[in-house]
């Protein structure tokens, strides 16, 4: 089994921001592509050439059925979140796969490093939030599964991950908004922390390499940007994109964190640490990876496209009251 055009390949899922342009890159390497899914979002992020199998994963029995009459070379898990949606699955495919590729996350590893860059062999370890515990728990029924009976797991680690779609600010487009207006928008801490964004279209070279790779069974690989971005650089070139001056005003995250658990949370379970990344080892398996969208690029991406889609513009009136609430209180 080896990566290439002949390779046979199934999405759970598929349409989302990452998954998407993974389907669009796999497509147009002549990759055999099937999506699974419910067909919902279809509308949404289109991929002309996929085949769509019509079936809802959390139910088993139907999906099964669904799937009674297909093998594939490799399976990616886009939406597994907690260990029954994994083992339900080392049930479903077993048989059915020569490689499960489960979509993880950068936030299981150790928060806050020991020390950077973060390699594969950090540990995978985060008390603040329960979506990266969930995840570190899915790896380990994999490796548990993969040493008990050869399971051909593999696991990517993706970092904050975006598209034209996905503004990566605590508020989305409201703090757009609130920048093109005039009135002040909230960093977290200092702004100084060091983060790492990576485009949909550069993480895709990554994990389409992956598919079919016997050398990646087993394994673990984070597959990011090797550009550091400082909080307040992130905000500065959304708002140069936008042509404006923005006043942002500085919050420590734990305060944050206690007007809003759900914000909080993403804070300080992941967003509140710097976070940079060795490449060595997807490169080293896959040497057409290379990162090469700057956030420049991306942000101005980002930008034209919400002025090109004014229906997409919307305001948060809850979130927008609450960052006026936290700056009034806060000052």
């Amino acid at each position: 089994m080896d990566g290439g055009k002949d390779l046979k390949v199934l999405f759970i899922g598929g349409t989302g921001i990452i998954s998407s342009a993974c389907s669009e890159l796999a497509i147009k390497k002549g990759i055999d592509l099937y999506h699974l899914n419910r067909g919902a979002s279809v509308k949404v992020r289109p991929v002309i050439g996929v085949k769509t199998i019509k079936a809802d994963i959390r139910d088993p029995e139907a999906t099964q059925l669904a799937l009674s009459d297909y093998h594939f070379d490799a399976v990616v898990e886009w939406i597994g979140f907690v260990p029954e949606h994994i083992q339900t699955d080392i049930e479903l495919f077993r048989n059915k796969t020569k490689q499960y590729i489960f979509i993880s996350s950068s936030a299981a590893y150790q928060t806050p490093p020991e020390k950077l860059p973060v390699t594969e062999e950090t540990p995978l370890e985060n008390p603040f939030w329960e979506y990266a515990r969930n995840k570190i728990a899915c790896e380990n029924v994999l490796q548990k599964e993969y040493e008990l009976s050869g399971f051909p797991y593999t696991v990517v680690r993706p970092s904050h991950t975006y598209d034209k779609t996905l503004i990566p600010l605590m508020g989305g487009y409201t703090t757009l908004a609130r920048m093109k207006q005039g009135l002040s928008v909230i960093v977290h801490g200092d702004g100084a922390s060091i983060w790492t964004l990576t485009h949909h279209t550069d993480f895709a070279k990554g994990l389409v390499g992956l598919l079919g790779k016997v050398e990646a069974i087993g394994q673990a690989y984070h597959i990011t940007s090797d550009e550091w971005l400082s909080w307040e650089s992130i905000f500065l070139k959304l708002a140069r994109a936008m042509g404006v001056s923005p006043k942002l005003v500085h919050i420590p995250s734990d305060i944050i964190a206690s007007y809003d658990k759900e914000i909080g949370d993403g804070l300080v379970g992941d967003k509140t640490h710097s976070m940079i990344f060795d490449n060595a080892k997807i490169k080293a398996l896959v040497p057409e990876f290379r990162a090469e969208i700057t956030f420049d690029q991306g942000a101005q991406e980002i930008v034209d496209w919400y002025e090109f889609n004014p229906e997409r513009q919307i305001v948060d009136k809850r979130i927008n009251a609450l960052m006026d609430k936290m700056i009034a209180e806060y000052r």
